[in-house]
């Protein structure tokens, strides 16, 4: 089946990223799994590949690309070499459609070049204890200082991706209580410097999967945030949050079936090597059927990830879109890494082979961006029901 979403230039692209995780990731990331994270360093590493420009106006240093389709072969080569790159996903997928959206000229000239060269990297917080999907429902406060100069913000997040080594956070936080119309009404987000008096990391919270990536508990006491760091106007960080969640939603669904891809790749090589009962595990039947239905839900799921990309790249996905691609793709890699694992047999339990890390990666794409629930809620309201 020939695929057509990616052209010469994103293939050349492949190779050099390719190169790049066997020649800089690979030899050191069990390294990195036992630490439970990426070196800040490492960053910098990857704004000399270019990665953190790629979508960024030239005029701040970057290379002036409207498209997702590069981020597309990172999941593509990330998820190949059984590896993670820690909170870039979040640096560039999440973060940057914020200041690209809402950022004044002004800000753009401040954070755009430190984005693009990895000396500032961003992270986003939403998630507060408690409340989970319910971002109308969150608690921290930023209220504004009698002389307008800045805000002053309290409260707490958690599972914040990128939490560990961000140097600044897109906070959201209540500027005004709900309005008994509209609960959602009264959030704003700030790009709040995590060098403020006041802002401290807690935990850096131990994950069954994506050991690699810093998630963290932040908290605020009395954090002054200059006035010109708020982000987009005063009360409108629902509704800003919601036009980018489709990229995000996108985000997870091409990562996940990239992730099944993977998991065939790591499977096919490993049953024919291993041996039992004197043959090869891909001698026998069971395999071999095992391994076409899963080659047979990845043809598929690869398929509804291009047609999203696309859509995306065009401002065309949708919320229910996006919801749906979400959904088919991280529950068709829930059923083949399962199914691929269970080919290993008991070596698919151990950490030392990319099949068991995949396992434990993948299960949070169920759970974060919306659960799979919520997708089905998001889908069936578009359906009218």
């Amino acid at each position: 089946m020939r695929r057509t979403v990616f052209n010469e230039d994103h293939e050349a692209f492949r190779q050099t990223l390719r190169a790049f995780i066997e020649a800089e990731v690979v030899p050191v990331y069990d390294e990195w799994f036992q630490q439970g994270i990426v070196p800040r360093e490492f960053y910098y590493k990857l704004a000399e590949l270019g990665i953190f420009g790629i979508n960024v106006p030239e005029e701040y240093g970057g290379a002036g690309l409207e498209t997702h389709k590069f981020e597309a072969i990172q999941y593509e080569e990330t998820a190949r070499a059984g590896v993670t790159f820690g909170g870039s996903n979040v640096h560039v997928l999440l973060a940057l459609p914020y200041i690209k959206m809402l950022a004044t000229e002004e800000q753009k000239k401040r954070y755009l070049p430190k984005f693009v060269s990895g000396e500032e990297m961003w992270a986003i917080a939403m998630t507060e204890p408690g409340t989970g999907s319910d971002l109308a429902g969150m608690k921290t406060t930023a209220k504004l200082s009698e002389d307008g100069t800045h805000y002053v913000l309290n409260g707490a997040k958690t599972f914040i991706t990128g939490g560990v080594h961000a140097d600044r956070v897109i906070v959201c936080a209540r500027t005004a209580p709900p309005s008994p119309e509209d609960r959602r009404h009264g959030i704003s987000l700030f790009a709040v410097d995590t060098k403020s008096e006041g802002y401290s990391v807690g935990r850096k919270l131990d994950k069954l999967g994506l050991r690699t990536s810093d998630t963290a508990e932040l908290a605020f006491v009395d954090v002054k945030v200059p006035a010109e760091d708020l982000l987009g106007e005063e009360n409108k960080g629902f509704y800003y949050l919601g036009a980018n969640l489709p990229s995000e939603r996108w985000g997870i669904a091409f990562g996940a079936y990239a992730q099944a891809k993977a998991a065939i790749r790591f499977t096919k090589q490993y049953v024919k090597e291993r041996t039992v009962f004197g043959k090869p595990v891909a001698h026998f039947q069971n395999t071999k059927f095992e391994l076409a239905a899963c080659q047979a839900e990845v043809d598929a799921a690869e398929a509804v990830a291009d047609r999203a990309l696309e859509a995306l790249d065009a401002g065309e996905l949708t919320p229910a879109e996006a919801a749906s691609a979400k959904l088919f793709c991280t529950e068709v890699a829930h059923r083949v890494i399962d199914r691929c694992l269970q080919l290993h047999g008991g070596y698919g339990y151990m950490n030392e082979y990319p099949i068991a890390r995949l396992y434990a990666d993948n299960r949070v794409n169920r759970i974060y961006g919306g659960t799979s629930e919520i997708m089905k809620t998001i889908i069936a309201k578009d359906m009218g029901l």
